[in-house]
Parts: structure tokens; C-alpha cells; sequence
């Protein structure tokens, strides 16, 4: 990667509603922009982005040196149900473990229950069985019957496949079986997309992986004529920089290996947010934080605890479970672009449809009828009509009072300003549960945490979510509206592999984890030496599954080799988690389950390099008049430019700060502080 001093890094994310670009060059302040996105090909918008750095920040492509994206494509394609139509090749006997699924059920009580299982990803015609079997020791039973397997990859092909997921039983200890059929396959129907279980999940429990890899195959086809589209696009916009992505865990890896793996780029956009919303949570002395990502189409909401993102081994996309490393991210439909509507029973609800930026809110004037949160935000007075969105984006506050009193505020017996109050309590009250969902229901209590503020909408509803939920201290970062865009900048390239190992600590050699972190090591190297690191030093991470003999879910603990007793502090690591975790813990017997490598190289802990130097335009806007919840009568508020406002200045609400990026309304009873970094913290009282 070329070093030069006009070298520039670009990060962009590409939401429902806005795509966010960030533009860091050596020596300057951050530069951002905000610009729609295009709902028909999002991968347009990363390209309508290279244009835009031309126009607006003149940036020529030579001059970029990293970048960086991070998509919605994966998590669309399975909540749209647009990915590619997949073969399933399994074991005699188990081609329909996807259809049956676990006993699992997240709803016990309805009526009338739903499929828990995604059989749309192959229907029974679509999965075939061959004949072999491997033990559960990893013995060879009946050798692969290549025969079998001929004819059923002919009948998925003849089908008209795009791809084909392989799950044999027990190949997690044995993927040769795999590994052959793979062959099979690319010697008679060469360019077919392949996935096998034993490299995207070589770990136990049936279902489990025969869902991931399916889904890895189901995304595969689009994944990779995505990024092709990409890679083009740039190379003809004259961009020579590698194309970086961000996965799942918080992680970039290079086009090439995420056509690999693309399972692992679920919820890469919101990964990057919770990655910033940490590192601004670190500068600003907060190391205990919930982040919450709101832009015009959703919410997502994490946790950070001790500085770091959560990151969970198993997520749920679409109601499913899916068996990927990921940061924590509980995501709502709920966000600035989010539809008002009236029920059957006359009761106001707020989303889960949005009206995106295609045609948009009814205040953008692009022929949107219905109210959305962002209209009603124009009524209440919080939002500048001709500072929205840096300017880029004139907001109509007829247009915006027309369409409440349509859908709302006539339907329920309401003044339009009253109306546009009900629903930022609704969808308000939407957020709280789901920050409740990632800290209460975990036995984590959010007043001890700070609530970090993203996305374009963010800071409009903080104040008031702090406030439901008795926290005491908000923080907005610098960037709040471009923050996952600014993550990606910020976050390291990472690769990470786990493997099967099932051993009790009892009997086992460390010698014998040695040997099989050798393995592990040796795969992220190969996935490394695809990355373009240069001589970045890399660091390197063990973790080991563990649980108690006979019990059915385990804890993962890391694995510190250069310990006295290697194999004894695991075990005491792990009584301690137990104990932290679930309230006890016992002298009782334990086994390993699974071992796991992390590789990660570059990264940084800063957002924006460059010393906050605010500009010398006067701080203090005219004061307008604003509504807000709790109070009958209109108030006059503070408005401050961000831009301008020095360290240590302090002021109290009502109070509107306005940035091109995003607007924080500050409510009665909160006063704010702007911190060295520029960060803005809120603080009750």
C-alpha cells in the first residue's frame, strides 16, 4: 500500500437510508459526507462514493491507499430470502436435519406456530444423501461411495443450482469425505459454488452446522457477483487501493477471502459502529458502554464491557441460529425513516417499515406520503429543515405536518404536534426494550453503563432513552452520523479459525493442544498471506470451549500458553467464568469442545487522529422554539453550532447541538459538557 503524504483511507457504509463516507488523509481533520442510498444496487452507492470524494473533498483515486466497506448484503439476502438457489448434499439418512431442525423454540405459547426452521434454503427435492459414515471417534465406517455422489450433484445440477452445501456426519474429525466430494463436483461442473461444513463450522451439533453452511452456499453466488461488481467498478474509477471488508467479529478481510467465507460478513455495517462507539467510549474515560446505531431504517444496539465489544459465538439472523463468531448486536426496526401507521384496534405503532431514502420521508419532498420519525421530528422544531444532513438534503415542514395529520394526528383526535410527541414515544419505548434485551435480560443493570449515541438519529432520542431507563451519563462522539463508517478505519484486519477438540482436561497433554493450535495458526497464516499487511505485526489469540463433563453448553476461555500450568489455569479460568456467568462453579471434571486462533494485524485506537480544533465561527445559533415530552407549552431552546463549541464549555437543555452529520436534542434536566477529544458527554441533573 503506497505510504505518501496525500495517501488518503475511505470508509463506507452503506445503510437502508444514507450512505456514510469517511475520508481520513494524513495531517488533516476527518472529512465526511452523507449521501441517499441507492435501493436498487447498493453496490452503486460505494461507487456513487468515489464520485462524490472527487467532487466534494477532491480526492483523486491515486491518492487512496485503504479502502473500506462495510454491507448489508449478506444480512439482506437472507432477510429478503434473495439468495441463490442451493443443492444440500448430506450422509445417508440425515438430508432432512434442516427441515427438522432442534427442539429449541423461541415462542412456546402461540396458537399458532411458525416454521423455526429456514427449509426455503433447500426444499426436500433440493437435498440429497450419499452413501458414507464416519464415527464419532473420526473412524471411517463405510468409505465415501463416489458413485452416489455423482448422481446427486447431476440431479442438483440438472435442477439448475447455483450452489452446494456439503454436511457430512462427523466431518468436523474426518473431512476427507468432503474434501473429496468437493473434488467430485469440480471435475465435472467447474465454477460452481461449493461450501463444506468441515471448513465453515468444523465444530458438533448437527443442526447448527448443516445451517450455517447452508446459508454460507445460499450467499455465496450473490456475495461474489457483489463484489465482482465492486472490484470492477473501482478498477474503472481508477481506484488501485485493495478492497477491504468488514466481517462479523469486527474484523476486515480482503475480497478474496470474504468470497470465501461469506457467512462471516452478517451484520458487517453495525459491526463497525459498535468498534467505533468503543474507541470513542475509551478516549473519553468509559470503558462500560451500550452503543445504539440508529439511522433511518433500524436500530442496533450492543454492549461493551471492560472496553471491548461483546462478541457471541452464535447469532440469530431472521430468527435463525447462525454459528458465527459476531459482535453482540440486538437490531430493531426502528429508526428515523420508520412509518407511523394506525392498527386494527386504533393504536399508534411506529415500523418496522421505513420509508428508506427511495422515496424517503414525507418532509423530503420526493413523494412520500406517510409520516415517519423524522417528520415528526421536523414538527416538534428539533431538526434545522435547511440543515439537514449538512444542508444536502432541504427538508419541507408542510410536507412533514401534512403527512402526521393524515396518518395520525387525525385518525387518533390529536393536535399534529401532539401526534409527532406519540410517536417518538412509541418508537422511543421500542429502543428501551431492546437496550433492555442486551442488559437487563442478561442480569446487567444499564444504569451503570454510558449510552453512546450513533448514526444519523441517535442523538435525537438519547436524552430521552437515558432518562427511561435511569442512566446517568450519554456520550455523543465527534462523527456520531458517519461512526461505523469512521469503525472501519479504525479496526484491524482479523481472521479467525476453530476446530473440534474434544479431549477432558483430566487426560490431556498440552503438548496435544499445542499441535492442534500449530493447525489452527497455519490456517490463518494462509488467510493472512491474502491480505495486503505489508510488515504490520500480527497478534495472536487462543481460546478454548469448555465445559463441565455432561453438561450440554460451554464457555469460551482463553488459553494463555506461556502460564506456569497451562492446562490448570485454563481450568481455574474457567471455574471463575462459570461462577462469574451463572453464580456457581464446582470441582468437578471438564473437557475441552473446541479450540480457537485469532489473528489480527493494524488497527488503531483513535477515530480521527488529528487534535479537536474547533472553528472560530460563534458557538450560539438564534434559540428557536421546540416541543418536548412531559412539557404542555413550547419551550425555547439553546441551538449551538458543534463545529464551533471549545473544550469545556458546558450548557444545559433545552438545547439543540447541530452538525452536518447528525442533531442531539438535549431535554430539560440534562446538561452537557465538550470534552478534550471533542466528544460531547450528557449527564443528568
Amino acid at each position: 500500500m503506497s505510504m505518501h503524504a496525500q495517501a488518503v483511507d475511505i470508509g463506507v457504509d452503506i445503510g437502508g437510508t444514507f450512505t456514510d463516507i469517511v475520508c481520513r488523509r494524513p495531517g488533516q481533520p476527518m472529512h465526511t459526507l452523507k449521501i441517499p442510498t441507492s435501493r436498487g444496487d447498493p453496490s452503486q452507492a460505494v461507487l456513487d462514493a468515489v464520485r462524490h470524494l472527487s467532487q466534494d473533498l477532491n480526492v483523486a483515486p491515486s491518492e487512496i491507499q485503504r479502502f473500506l466497506h462495510g454491507t448489508t448484503i449478506a444480512t439482506n439476502a437472507v432477510l429478503e430470502r434473495k439468495g441463490a438457489k442451493i443443492g444440500l448434499i448430506t450422509s445417508i439418512g440425515f438430508k432432512d436435519t434442516l427441515e427438522i431442525g432442534s427442539q429449541l423454540r423461541q415462542e412456546l405459547h402461540r396458537v399458532l406456530l411458525k416454521p423455526v426452521t429456514p427449509g426455503y434454503l433447500a426444499p426436500g427435492a433440493q437435498r440429497k444423501e450419499v452413501i458414507e459414515q464416519v464415527s464419532a471417534q473420526g473412524e471411517v465406517v463405510t468409505p465415501l461411495d463416489e458413485e452416489s455422489v455423482r448422481l446427486a450433484v447431476a440431479e442438483l445440477i440438472d435442477d439448475g443450482v447455483e450452489a452446494i452445501a456439503v454436511c457430512y456426519v462427523f466431518s468436523f474429525l474426518h473431512p476427507r469425505h468432503e474434501q473429496r466430494t468437493r473434488e467430485l463436483i469440480d471435475a465435472r461442473h467447474h465454477g460452481i459454488a461449493i461450501s463444506l461444513s468441515s471448513e465453515v463450522d468444523p465444530t458438533f451439533r448437527e443442526y447448527e452446522r448443516t445451517l450455517v453452511t447452508a446459508f454460507d452456499a445460499y450467499m455465496k453466488p450473490i456475495v461474489g457477483r457483489y463484489l465482482e461488481r465492486l472490484h470492477d467498478g473501482l478498477a474503472a474509477a481508477q481506484v488501485s487501493a485493495p478492497l477491504q471488508i468488514m466481517q462479523s467479529r469486527g474484523g476486515l478481510t480482503g475480497t478474496s477471502v470474504a468470497r470465501k467465507r461469506p457467512v462471516r460478513l452478517f451484520l458487517s455495517g453495525p459491526a463497525a459502529g459498535v468498534i467505533g462507539g468503543a474507541i470513542a467510549g475509551r478516549s473519553s474515560g468509559h470503558t462500560d458502554l451500550i452503543t445504539i446505531d440508529v439511522g433511518g431504517t433500524s436500530s442496533d444496539i450492543a454492549l461493551v464491557e471492560g472496553g471491548q465489544p461483546v462478541i457471541r459465538a452464535q447469532g440469530m439472523i431472521a430468527g435463525f441460529p447462525v454459528r458465527v463468531p459476531m459482535v453482540d448486536v440486538n437490531a430493531i426496526g426502528a429508526g428515523g425513516g420508520s412509518i407511523a401507521w394506525i392498527d386494527g384496534a386504533g393504536g399508534l405503532r411506529v415500523g418496522p417499515h421505513s420509508a428508506g431514502s427511495e422515496p424517503g420521508p414525507a418532509c423530503y419532498g420526493r413523494g412520500g406520503q406517510e409520516a415517519t420519525v423524522t417528520d415528526a421530528s421536523v414538527v416538534l422544531g428539533w431538526l434545522d429543515p435547511e440543515y439537514f444532513a449538512g444542508g444536502t438534503v432541504p427538508l419541507d415542514p408542510a410536507l412533514a405536518r401534512a403527512g402526521i395529520e393524515q396518518h395520525v394526528a387525525r385518525p387518533l383526535g390529536l393536535s399534529i404536534e401532539d401526534a409527532a410527541l406519540g410517536i417518538h414515544r412509541v418508537v422511543n419505548a421500542q429502543m428501551v426494550e431492546g437496550i433492555r434485551l442486551v442488559s437487563v435480560r442478561r442480569g446487567l443493570d444499564p444504569r451503570r453503563f454510558t449510552l453512546v449515541a450513533l448514526g444519523g438519529a441517535g442523538p435525537i432520542h438519547a436524552s430521552a432513552l437515558a432518562t427511561e431507563l435511569s442512566i446517568g451519563k450519554v456520550l455523543i462522539p465527534r462523527h456520531p452520523g458517519v461512526l461505523s463508517a469512521a469503525g472501519l478505519l479504525a479496526a484491524p484486519i482479523e481472521h479467525e479459525v476453530a476446530t473440534a477438540f474434544p479431549r477432558e482436561l483430566a487426560t490431556l497433554d498440552i503438548a496435544e493442544i499445542r499441535h492442534a493450535l500449530d493447525g489452527l495458526d497455519r490456517q490463518c497464516s494462509g488467510l493472512m498471506a491474502e491480505e495486503s499487511i505489508g510488515g504490520m505485526p500480527i497478534t495472536i489469540q487462543y481460546s478454548a470451549d469448555i465445559w463441565y463433563v455432561g453438561q450440554s453448553y460451554h464457555l469460551e476461555v482463553p488459553v494463555a500458553l506461556d502460564a506456569a500450568d497451562p492446562l490448570r489455569a485454563l481450568y481455574q479460568d474457567f471455574l471463575a467464568l462459570h461462577d462469574r456467568i451463572y453464580g456457581h462453579a464446582m470441582e468437578r471434571p471438564a473437557a475441552i469442545v473446541n479450540l480457537r486462533s485469532v489473528h489480527r494485524a493494524g488497527g488503531s485506537d483513535h477515530l480521527d487522529e488529528e487534535k479537536y480544533c474547533p472553528s472560530a465561527a460563534d458557538p450560539v445559533k438564534s434559540p428557536r422554539i421546540i416541543r418536548v415530552a412531559g412539557n404542555p407549552a413550547p419551550v425555547q431552546a439553546a441551538i449551538y453550532l458543534r463545529a464551533a463549541m471549545p473544550p469545556g464549555m458546558i450548557f444545559s437543555g433545552p438545547a439543540i447541538v447541530e452538525q452536518a452529520d447528525t442533531t442531539t436534542l438535549v431535554e430539560p434536566g440534562w446538561h452537557g459538557t465538550v470534552l478534550g477529544n471533542g466528544n460531547l458527554l450528557l449527564a443528568r441533573g
